[in-house]
């Protein structure tokens, strides 16, 4: 019984966001969902290189995924303010459970080509476009503002739990069974996700209307909005670089794996669960720490370690030094990550916060074309220690401007946002 009561203090005092009935409805979905995806995720690049052996046409389909988001994003927030976010998340959801049996069934049939990938990879990108910034909208709506930070932080723990889980049963699939296996789980993992999503019951925040402009002007106002407010400007523009540098993991590990360390799929996975493991920790981190609200500071600190550890990540030659690095890589990157998000969203106004995470989603996502292009292609002509020093020194240099420029915003700003 004492067992029982401290188990229960434990989840009220660090995971208090679990207690909402429709949220654990959508975290344990997501438990499932997600180690399906990173399955996906490292199987679609180990297909890609094998396919093509190349690191820049593997940073072209990481491009294809990414591009609709940085097309489309901004029109995305408008559509997510005007409908219900459940029953847009059920229709998105199932379109990803379609699009990962279709993988599926080209690869186990033998009729998957490059092209093939290239489309499939498009399509997902146009429905992670209306996806993503409704998730991060429908938070607020099913643990209120009060539990939003641990409700994210609670989700980067699911997301890199799964970083840690999937990429390891995903290299033993591709070993034993072929990447095709690694897809069709995927698919089926959907399922639980939009089980719980069925369950849930929420009030939907629907914003009225209140004028006859258009998409356009709705548009111009929420940038309008974000670039007057310094603390949302510099956060913005802190994600920007990160999300565009220093989040090319998915083409720079299996090149790396694969051109300097000679290594085969056993090892990517286990780089790949070394930055899930890391990552898992700062999400952890974050959750035990989200009574205190977001820190512009946390922000600031966080994406400077990042751009150190990708430098040194480059100059590193051994898989224990790798996979120690992106460990650590991973553990700030979601450190930034969580707190910027949870910056924007609680300290945006209720009427602009979809706006506001439309643009977050276009400059954390949506920059991934660029970053990926980038990457792969620095990739190629100067290998993948090359592309991490690279992507390193400049998220060092750029986010160094931008903390200049702000440099007063961190110290007015340092005790807030809730």
């Amino acid at each position: 019984m004492n067992m029982k009561l401290a188990g229960s203090q434990f989840i009220d005092r660090h995971f208090h966001a679990l207690t909402h009935r429709n949220y654990r409805y959508l975290w344990l979905g997501q438990c499932v969902s997600l180690i399906g995806t990173w399955m996906q995720n490292i199987g679609q690049s180990w297909l890609v290189l094998t396919l093509t052996g190349s690191p820049f046409k593997l940073g072209i389909v990481a491009a294809c995924q990414f591009l609709p988001i940085l097309l489309f994003s901004l029109f995305a927030g408008i559509v997510v303010d005007k409908f219900p976010k459940k029953k847009i998340l059920l229709v998105t959801q199932t379109v990803a459970m379609i699009l990962a049996f279709t993988l599926a069934i080209l690869v186990l049939t033998d009729s998957v080509k490059y092209s093939y990938i290239l489309v499939l990879a498009l399509l997902l990108g146009l429905n992670n476009t209306l996806d993503m910034p409704t998730r991060q909208a429908f938070n607020i709506e099913i643990v209120g503002k009060e539990d939003l930070m641990n409700a994210i932080a609670l989700n980067s723990t699911t997301f890199n739990m799964a970083r840690i889980v999937g990429p390891s049963i995903g290299a033993v699939m591709m070993a034993l069974l072929g990447a095709g296996w690694c897809f069709l789980l995927n698919g089926v993992s959907f399922l639980a996700v939009l089980y719980g999503l069925f369950h849930i019951q929420a009030a939907p925040y629907v914003r009225k209307k209140t004028s006859n402009d258009g998409i356009m002007k709705e548009i111009k106002d929420g940038i309008v909005y974000i670039a007057r407010d310094p603390l949302l400007a510099q956060t913005v523009l802190l994600v920007t670089v990160i999300g565009t540098l220093a989040f090319n993991f998915n083409v720079l590990i299996p090149v790396f794996t694969k051109n300097v360390l000679h290594l085969g799929e056993t090892t990517y996975g286990t780089l790949m669960s070394c930055l899930g493991i890391g990552s898992f920790a700062g999400a952890l981190t974050m959750s035990f720490r989200s009574k205190q609200g977001p820190r512009i500071k946390l922000s600031i600190i966080a994406s400077l370690v990042v751009a150190v550890c990708l430098v040194l990540n480059g100059l590193s030659t051994s898989v224990w030094a790798c996979g120690a690095l992106l460990a650590l890589t991973g553990f700030f990157n979601i450190m930034f990550a969580t707190n910027s998000n949870s910056s924007l969203q609680m300290h945006a106004k209720e009427e602009y916060r979809a706006r506001v995470m439309s643009v977050y989603s276009l400059v954390f996502a949506g920059s991934t074309p660029i970053g990926s292009l980038f990457a792969g292609y620095v990739a190629d002509r100067y290998g993948a220690n090359g592309a991490f020093v690279g992507c390193g020194v400049l998220t060092g240099v750029l986010c160094l401007i931008i903390i200049w420029k702000y440099r007063k915003t961190a110290v007015k700003k340092s005790i807030e946002v809730i």
